[in-house]
């Protein structure tokens, strides 16, 4: 009975480990090579269990191995995501003018500095048709828009990693 309760308690465990390690393809770890170059929600989800269960992700980070690197930055857009999802109608209204609190607010969550403020408030009201391509756009698809935008610009480019 032991030996069961464990097995299921393991099995339980790799959706919460492919949970947070969604964004694996395309870091570093085993996982991550043997599911180079696919897409989706199942060769993320493996490539995060594959290297969850081998545990060769810190590893790797902890010693420069398996191609990871030391020098890499932990980020998370699930605040981007949630301040999108909860203040779309009135972004949409910031940047189709090129200001406003909801703008600014965005800008500050992606780390826009002062001096590139006036440029990322042009190209969101100059592709505001990308960014927000219908009224009822989902979250998602208004942070694909947005990474679009920002990565087409050469000044904007950098920050599309805080996306």
């Amino acid at each position: 009975m032991r030996k069961l309760v464990g097995i299921a308690a393991a099995v339980m465990m790799f959706p919460a480990i492919a949970l947070a390690q969604a964004n694996n393809v395309g870091s570093c770890g085993w996982g991550t090579k043997l599911f180079d170059g696919q897409s989706g929600i199942f060769p993320q989800g493996a490539a995060g269990v594959t290297n969850g269960f081998l545990f060769n992700q810190t590893f790797g980070v902890s010693f420069g191995t398996s191609g990871c690197t030391q020098d890499g930055a932990v980020k998370s857009s699930w605040k981007t995501a949630m301040f999108i999802d909860g203040n779309k109608e009135q972004l949409a209204r910031d940047m189709s003018v090129g200001s406003g609190e909801a703008l600014d607010s965005l800008a500050h969550l992606l780390g826009v500095e002062a001096a590139d403020r006036v440029a990322f408030n042009r190209a969101a009201r100059e592709n505001m048709n990308v960014i927000f391509p219908s009224d009822d756009v989902a979250t998602n698809r208004v942070i694909l828009g947005l990474w679009d935008v920002l990565s087409a610009d050469a000044q904007l480019a950098r920050y599309t990693a805080a996306l």
